[in-house]
């Protein structure tokens, strides 16, 4: 019996599965979905081209190398979010509660289901009656914390389901590559195999202090992955539909170069929300209010994404259609909506990997010296440096 229960859902290749669903002569011949163009890039493949080598993040030329009989889809994110929904409103009319963590992959609380039921066999069922209802392939893993869960439902894939039984969580994992550890990634891994660390079971034997000398605090997190050790909870699912910022400038202005450069920077600052809080857009509006307090607003349908280059075009072409007054502007504003669920990473049909490296070097510089520590040059003028506005910051979901 569990005193705590958590289960790990996740979509096997959810892109491919829905790609399918959709045309069958798809099944069982390597599928690659992501950008066409040569510089593009993999976001999601079949097994039998990850047989090949091919993986996500992968630049699409490489791909093509590796398994040039491959097809190769554009994507449509449209329709995966229209196939998240459908999961998800499963499992919200089943779970007592559960997180939803990206786009395909979710997290459930089940803790007191044995007394009534029994945590497997709701599972269980769960699970068979998503693949019913959605017609797509989902594996599962049941244990005491979301670490181990997880970890289980990799070992489970594709398309099983797999129980780790109280207090044997640590030999479960113990011959595991360290690759299997969320958030080893490839430098970590690198540093790890220098210190002849590959399995499991040899980090978890390695002192804490010792973690921590070559890894600083994250020496501390490996170290208690590796002795199954997650007290992370389970954070009740609710969806964000918007998100905004606005300026009010001090003085009205005229300065149409200095708006669009304000607009840039408010898309800078919101696109990394995005990407921080794993969510995409696809509904772009801006505001214009005048000097006379008149306000208007447009937007547009836009295909989801979370790339400021992308974003930034859509939202200066919005206010070039919606600025047509000529009169001074008080406050301009930009909004994200329709908000869905997904990494970046899963943005990739149109990327390149020059994009997306930027990207992730600016949300690097962000994340550890703060949003303001990097600036688009576009959005800088240095005859406008010393001149301060008056600036109202909100981020606010609406339900």
């Amino acid at each position: 019996m569990f005193d705590r229960a958590i289960v790990h859902m996740d979509l096997d290749s959810f892109f491919v599965s829905v790609e399918r669903l959709k045309n069958s002569s798809f099944k069982g011949i390597p599928l690659i979905i992501g950008g066409k163009s040569s510089r593009g890039v993999v976001a999601s493949c079949s097994y039998e081209a990850r047989n090949f080598g091919v993986h996500s993040a992968m630049p699409m030329k490489m791909a093509l190398r590796l398994c040039p009989q491959a097809t190769v889809l554009k994507g449509d994110m449209d329709e995966y979010s229209r196939h998240s929904r459908i999961i998800t409103e499963i499992i919200a009319s089943e779970a007592p509660m559960f997180e939803k963590s990206s786009i395909d992959e979710f997290y459930l609380d089940i803790s007191g289901m044995d007394r009534f039921f029994g945590c497997y066999k709701w599972t269980q069922e769960l699970r068979q009656k998503i693949i019913k209802e959605s017609g797509l392939p989902i594996s599962c893993g049941l244990s005491v914390n979301k670490l181990i869960s997880k970890i289980g439902t990799g070992e489970a894939k594709p398309n099983g389901e797999i129980q780790i039984e109280k207090d044997k969580e640590r030999n479960f994992i113990a011959p595991l590559s360290i690759r299997k550890i969320p958030g080893v990634g490839q430098k970590t891994y690198k540093k790890l195999s220098f210190m002849g660390v590959r399995q499991v079971h040899t980090l978890r034997d390695i002192p804490i202090r010792m973690l921590e000398m070559h890894f600083g605090e994250t020496g501390r997190h490996l170290w208690n992955k590796a002795n199954a050790i997650d007290p992370s909870p389970v954070i009740p699912y609710t969806e964000q539909k918007s998100m905004s910022k606005e300026r009010t400038f001090h003085e009205d202005t005229l300065d149409l170069d200095f708006i669009r450069r304000k607009i840039i920077t408010m898309v800078d600052d919101l696109s990394f929300e995005l990407r921080q809080s794993n969510r995409l857009t696809s509904l772009v509006s801006v505001k214009i209010r005048y000097a006379d307090f008149n306000t208007y607003t447009r937007q547009k349908k836009i295909p989801y994404t979370a790339n400021n280059r992308i974003l930034i075009r859509y939202l200066l072409e919005l206010f070039q259609q919606l600025y047509q007054r000529r009169q001074l502007i008080r406050l301009i504003g930009v909004k994200f909506g329709d908000l869905v669920h997904g990494n970046f990473q899963i943005d990739l049909f149109e990327d390149t990997i020059r994009d997306i490296q930027l990207l992730r070097q600016m949300d690097h510089i962000r994340g550890r010296f703060g949003a303001g520590a990097i600036q688009r040059a576009s959005s800088i003028d240095l005859k406008m440096k010393g001149k301060e506005e008056k600036e109202t910051e909100k981020f606010f979901p609406i339900d």
